[in-house]
């Protein structure tokens, strides 16, 4: 599944793995999260964290109709606020696909899959 940009110089497709890979990398840079979590846990490994070329598996790319939706799964740092850190990756995720993708997304639902301490 892709989605499609048009704009006054041509189509554009995007897929949902691009867009996965480009949310992944937001979030990762946001302060309190450790890594992204698979979204299937028991099949993959309870403790795996994703490496940076397997971020695709911790983001579901949801197209419903012309809204697109965004769920995540992540792991947090220890002592960190969930909820301020969940907002923040929310916040940076929206604008991190709006100015390089240039679209708009509806929600960005958090998951969060488990709770590591933060290496010093």
């Amino acid at each position: 599944m892709s989605i499609e940009l048009i704009n006054e110089y041509g189509k554009i497709d995007i897929t949902n793995d691009v867009i996965a890979q480009v949310v992944g990398e937001a979030a990762i840079e946001c302060y309190g999260i450790v890594g992204m979590a698979s979204r299937h846990q028991i099949r993959d490994g309870l403790t795996e964290i994703l490496r940076k070329e397997n971020y695709s598996r911790g983001v579901i790319v949801r197209n419903i109709g012309e809204e697109t939706h965004i769920d995540m799964y992540v792991i947090i740092g220890y002592g960190t606020k969930v909820s301020e850190v969940a907002y923040q990756v929310q916040s940076k995720v929206k604008y991190t696909l709006r100015q390089s993708v240039g679209m708009n997304v509806k929600s960005v639902n958090i998951f969060v899959q488990g709770v590591r301490v933060i290496n010093p």
